[in-house]
């Protein structure tokens, strides 16, 4: 359900994360009214709702009403399987059953769904030699995830594409590189999508006219970039920066990408030889 840009609020998940604050104070200046949740306070948000993804009367209550969600709650990094199944897997399956609750009161007229997938869900694909002029990574590529977060997030995919097909909720999910200010080594420059990038493309993910489930990849106009951004493209993202400005800092830094390195070898990065647990 495309939303016109003068009557747009959105449930934002995760509120209180990186991404989630970052979204946070660049959502609205494209127009959105946002709706925070949680489960933390959000700083300076007395009116968030603070409340875990196990909670389904909260997550019904919190979808009520809304235009869209974006759904960035979860665990961000890798865990235990026990922890990302709870908050990752069953959480997200949770939040569309309250998307889809919410449709079904309005007579089919589900909120739409931007899902943060990541390039995790990837995470073992060879990087691309664009240097030796091999193709960009199309978004159809075989899912090959590096840990159970990327696992989740091929889970949450596939969970979009069952929700669109069986109850007519879109999603765009969108496969996110790394969003921070800059990026901060050499790999992260062909999967960098700047803050104000990312609020163009869920911008655009949130407005695009019949996505169905639409599978993205999350980066900036970057030089070195690996994939294939037509999809995203397609939705009206129109990326505005481009990694290619740090590259002078953090090659001197770093030195260029090994193929020594499994890390560099892979989509997953650091994911491949030395999977990080977050502390949760």
């Amino acid at each position: 359900m495309a939303v016109p840009a003068a009557s747009r609020t959105i449930l934002l998940t995760g509120a209180a994360g990186g991404l989630g604050t970052l979204m946070r104070e660049l959502l609205p200046r494209h127009g959105y009214d946002l709706r925070l949740l949680d489960v933390r306070p959000v700083e300076n948000a007395p009116d968030a709702i603070v409340a875990d993804l196990n909670d389904t009367a909260a997550l019904r209550e919190a979808v009520r009403g809304v235009d869209g969600v974006l759904h960035l709650a979860g665990i961000s990094l890798e865990s235990t399987f026990d922890k990302i199944l709870e908050s990752n897997i069953r959480g997200t399956q949770r939040l569309y059953e309250a998307v889809r609750e919410e449709g079904a009161a309005r007579d089919g007229a589900a909120p739409r769904v931007v899902f943060a997938s990541s390039n995790h869900a990837i995470g073992y694909t060879p990087r691309p030699r664009v240097e030796d002029g091999a193709p960009l990574v199309p978004v159809g590529t075989l899912r090959r995830p590096d840990t159970f977060y990327g696992l989740s997030k091929s889970f949450g995919e596939d969970l979009a594409q069952y929700y669109w097909d069986a109850h007519g909720v879109e999603t765009v999910s969108v496969r996110i590189g790394s969003c921070f200010a800059e990026p901060t080594d050499v790999r992260m420059m062909s999967v960098w999508m700047s803050p104000a990038d990312g609020a163009r493309l869920f911008d655009a993910a949130l407005t695009a006219e019949g996505v169905g489930h639409t599978v993205v990849y999350g980066s900036s106009a970057n030089t070195r970039v690996w994939w294939d951004l037509s999809s995203a493209r397609a939705l009206g993202y129109a990326p505005q920066d481009d990694s290619e400005v740090y590259a002078e800092k953090l090659l001197a830094e770093f030195g260029p990408l090994s193929e020594d390195n499994p890390a560099h070898r892979h989509m997953g990065g650091r994911f491949i030889n030395d999977p990080p647990i977050w502390p949760y």
